[in-house]
């Protein structure tokens, strides 16, 4: 009778996976899963705090630059008028061109009429309106920085002194302030007058009181205008040339307070009409 053999027992350390019991088997992998499974709620809860912090914004996609160059400032200068000074052009007889009153054409811009020197150095000084009843001080600074380089502003532009020194023919001429409000030449949105109102309209500005004062300006200094047609007279009477500033120095300053300056092809042109007798 053979004898049942005796097992050798061996030590925990050197049993192998597959020799345990499987009821520890699997409580070792059961063990594993639940770990795995923690760890991974926890990176999930972390990812929750982390991402909660933008919950609910979107990302901004990048604007295009078609976009961008409608941006708020630009928009407000085109609503405004502003910036539109630069598309007024001069077309080959040196006249400006404003496409929406092409009846109106002075040949000298806001900036050619300060820097040649006028109205004595004093447009833009500080003055009391009779139509607003307010002070105005201060308004040449509405107007570019261009328009005013290499001016002494208070002595060519907001001088309170009139100096016939600063004007392009040494002479005094026009009215005074109180002269043009009483008359009903001046309206309260220009309330310095003409001029006022013309570096606007240069600038874009439209108004209501545009039709009046481009009116005004035709009877001055249009091609049937009274002090043009007074010059031309003057010149060819004299028998001197269209440019002789000797010739009516004051009706040429008041003409270039008008935006307009004599050229050799008017002159011609007017000079058909006048009668010599």
């Amino acid at each position: 009778m053979e004898r049942p053999t005796k097992r050798r027992r061996v030590s925990g350390a050197g049993k192998s996976e597959d020799s345990q019991p499987e009821s520890k088997k699997l409580k070792r992998e059961k063990g594993q899963k639940v770990k795995t499974s923690q760890r991974h709620k926890m990176n999930s809860s972390a990812a929750k705090k982390q991402g909660g912090k933008h919950k609910g914004k979107k990302k901004k996609r990048p604007t295009s630059r078609s976009k961008l160059s409608r941006g708020p400032e630009r928009v407000k200068k085109k609503h405004d008028g502003a910036g539109r000074s630069s598309a007024v052009k001069k077309n080959e007889k040196g006249q400006l061109v404003f496409k929406d009153f092409p009846d109106f054409k002075p040949n000298m811009t806001p900036k050619e009429v300060l820097q040649a020197g006028s109205f004595g150095g004093t447009y833009f000084r500080p003055i009391y309106s009779s139509i607003t009843k307010q002070q105005y001080k201060g308004v040449w600074k509405e107007l570019p920085e261009d328009w005013l380089e290499g001016l002494d502003i208070n002595r060519q532009v907001a001088s309170p002194t009139y100096r016939e020194g600063v004007n392009t023919y040494k002479v005094k001429c026009g009215g005074s302030l109180q002269m043009w409000e009483s008359s009903g030449w001046i309206v309260a949105q220009d309330p310095y007058g003409w001029f006022h109102w013309y570096c606007r309209f240069y600038q874009g500005r439209r108004t209501e009181d545009d039709g009046r004062q481009i009116s005004r300006w035709a009877k001055c200094a249009g091609v049937k205008g009274r002090w043009r047609r007074n010059l031309i007279t003057k010149v060819v009477r004299a028998g001197y040339k269209y440019d002789n500033p000797a010739v009516s120095p004051v009706v040429r300053q008041t003409l270039q307070h008008w935006a307009y300056s004599l050229t050799e092809e008017d002159f011609t042109e007017g000079a058909k009409r006048v009668k010599l007798t």
